[in-house]
């Protein structure tokens, strides 16, 4: 089975580090849905398999957009495609977008997982990183969210900030927890080029996050979520049980997946091609019957590096047998690369899996970038 991203470029405010494509302007927001609908009747042969397993609307910020607009989408696809009644079905939110009322009707649609981005418990933080909402909005809508019927939710929670300290982290994963939340996506704030972030530390506003910082409160995380039962299913990913995302996991694994929107990637296993991140060019292209992509065919280096840096993210690690099949180059400079990682206990071969241990998974980029293959 596939997946079907959605992207949705639209979002109130830039916060200070993202670097993903949107626009804080609402005039084309009529015209992007009729693209993006018309996109997915343009490419519904894109997937052989047309019964979904997941449809994941990201951004920017969805959650903006009212909930007869992501049910037009979902009825769109609903037209071309076939899912079950369990099939999971995303939408990323933030907190100050969401009240009781929305969050009914977003259920209604058929959405029957949240990923709220709500970064912190701190508005001290919130207003470092330039967020939108505070801290009681964050409780509010999560209360609200349980209220309206959704039991699967997932939060986005940043760590390595220089505003939190270890305390208040503490205090964000165990917040989390006890307000039942199954899932948390945590990551550690980067740096990223053309955001206010890497202006403010190139012009000394703001110093430069503390990889130490990071590392310790990744600690932290991993001890606190562990301690609760949240399996550290993925580098930045824990889950209760029967809460994976199933969605990014896909993505994970290989699977293959239609990217519908602005700047949305696809895969379908040989190929990865992506759309023009600028919102008047897609809708104008799309609505002339053009697709306006870009499209790079994966050798099988690429492909058996692709593997690494996902596969070693996860529970599962990388496969042996799947290594083989690569063919003898690829397997050649894994197995003579990987020994030193096992020998400092970064890696552990378990059941002809190749995994990351805990003390691994601060090095896991640097352990993917190390067996990578060069042609």
């Amino acid at each position: 089975m596939s997946g079907i991203y959605v992207h949705i470029p639209f979002c109130k405010k830039a916060c200070h580090y993202c670097n993903f494509h949107f626009s804080t302007s609402l005039g084309l927001k009529d015209t992007v849905i009729d693209a993006i609908c018309k996109e997915a009747i343009l490419r519904q042969d894109f997937l052989k398999d047309k019964h979904i397993e997941t449809v994941y609307f990201g951004g920017g910020t969805p959650g903006m957009l009212a909930a007869s607009e992501i049910g037009r989408v979902l009825d769109t696809l609903a037209g071309i495609y076939t899912w079950s009644p369990d099939a999971e079905i995303t939408l990323e939110a933030n907190p100050d977008d969401l009240d009781l009322s929305k969050l009914r009707d977003f259920k209604a649609t058929g959405i029957n997982r949240l990923s709220i981005g709500v970064q912190s418990f701190f508005d001290t933080d919130l207003i470092w990183m330039g967020r939108v909402h505070d801290a009681f909005k964050s409780e509010q809508c999560l209360a609200d969210a349980f209220a309206a019927g959704f039991e699967n939710l997932t939060i986005d929670l940043i760590y390595g900030c220089p505003s939190t300290s270890h305390s208040q982290w503490e205090h964000n994963i165990l917040k989390t927890m006890d307000m039942g939340i199954p899932h948390i996506s945590a990551y550690s704030l980067t740096v990223e080029d053309k955001t206010a972030l890497s202006h403010f530390v190139k012009t000394g506003k703001v110093r430069p996050p503390d990889p130490g910082l990071s590392s310790e409160q990744f600690e932290i995380l991993m001890d606190l979520t562990g301690s609760r039962g949240y399996e550290h299913y993925e580098i930045s990913n824990f889950a209760l049980k029967g809460h994976h995302a199933i969605h990014n996991t896909a993505y994970w694994q290989g699977k293959h997946y239609l990217g519908l929107g602005p700047s949305a990637h696809s895969y379908d296993g040989v190929q990865r091609s992506w759309n023009v991140a600028n919102n008047k060019k897609y809708a104008d292209s799309i609505l002339s019957g053009q697709l306006p992509m870009e499209t790079e065919i994966l050798t099988v280096a690429d492909r058996y590096n692709e593997y690494l840096m996902t596969g070693l993210r996860t529970i599962w690690g990388v496969e042996k047998s799947k290594i083989t099949a690569y063919g003898h180059h690829m397997a050649d400079h894994f197995f003579a690369n990987i020994t030193r990682h096992i020998e400092c206990g970064h890696i552990v071969n378990v059941d002809q899996n190749y995994v990351l241990t805990k003390s691994g998974k601060h090095f896991a980029d640097r352990i993917a970038m190390d067996l990578f293959y060069t042609d």
